[in-house]
This record gives C-alpha cells, structure tokens and sequence, in this order.
C-alpha cells in the first residue's frame, strides 16, 4: 500500500496578497480558485508535481465556526503561531534571493544546519511560516 501526499493547507486572510505571493514571487500555478458561502479556496502548486496541491483557505474554514473561535483564530494568524510549509530547492540562496526580493518577511537566512540541510525561512503575508531546503553537498 502506498500512501502519498495530495494536499495540506494553509489558512490565509486575504486570498488576493496570499495570490501575488505564492503565484507571482514563488512561481506556482493556480489550479483553482472556489467559492462557497461567503467564503474563498485557491489551489497552488508547482508545476513539478501536479499530484501536489496547497489549498489556500479562510482562517477557521467551517461556516458554523463561532465568533469567539474566529476572533481567536485570527489572534493565533496574527501572532504567526499557525504553521507552515516545507519546500525543497536546489538552489537555496538564489531561492532566498528571489523571494527576498519579491518582498517576503524574512525569517532566517540561508544557514547550514546540523541536519543535513541549507535552509532559509519566510512568512507569507498571512504569517505562515515557510521554509525553503536543500540538502548539504548538492
């Protein structure tokens, strides 16, 4: 039996700035963009693997979801306390280059790390946490 990944997502509070990020400075592919009840879900992912998607969803996505769970999901959004996403890379400092200049918030620098690995770290414009890795030697 094998089990694969198909989708993860990500709670953003605005679709159109989560857009211009993951479409314009990371370069993925929107694959769908829904609506349902007031609310939005945009499907990104890398043209390097079509079987993958990152769903771009409302904070606290559930239309029965009460006030006070919504005010606290977006306290936890604000504080960038939600997690993220692991990306791979071959190039991780062309990679920090990029979306550094494409203004994304900078958490890390590149950085060898004792793991095996060359990674960096930004937030998205929801505060998501995204890391970027590439393994040592490569």
């Amino acid at each position: 039996m094998d089990i694969t990944l198909s989708q993860c997502f990500l709670a953003v509070d605005d679709h159109d700035k989560a857009l211009a990020f993951y479409r314009d400075v990371l370069g993925l592919e929107v694959r769908n963009d829904v609506g349902f009840e007031g609310m939005r879900w945009v499907t990104v992912g890398s043209p390097a693997q079509p079987d993958v998607n990152i769903v771009l969803e409302p904070p606290l996505a559930d239309p029965n979801a009460s006030p006070e769970d919504r005010r606290t999901m977006t306290e936890l959004m604000a504080k960038g306390l939600l997690r993220g996403v692991i990306f791979a890379t071959d190039d991780c400092d062309a990679t920090f280059e990029r979306i550094s200049a494409g203004g994304g918030e900078v958490l890390q620098e590149p950085v060898d790390q004792p793991y095996g690995v060359r990674d960096c770290a930004f937030r998205d414009p929801a505060g998501n946490m995204l890391r970027f890795t590439q393994p040592l030697g490569r």
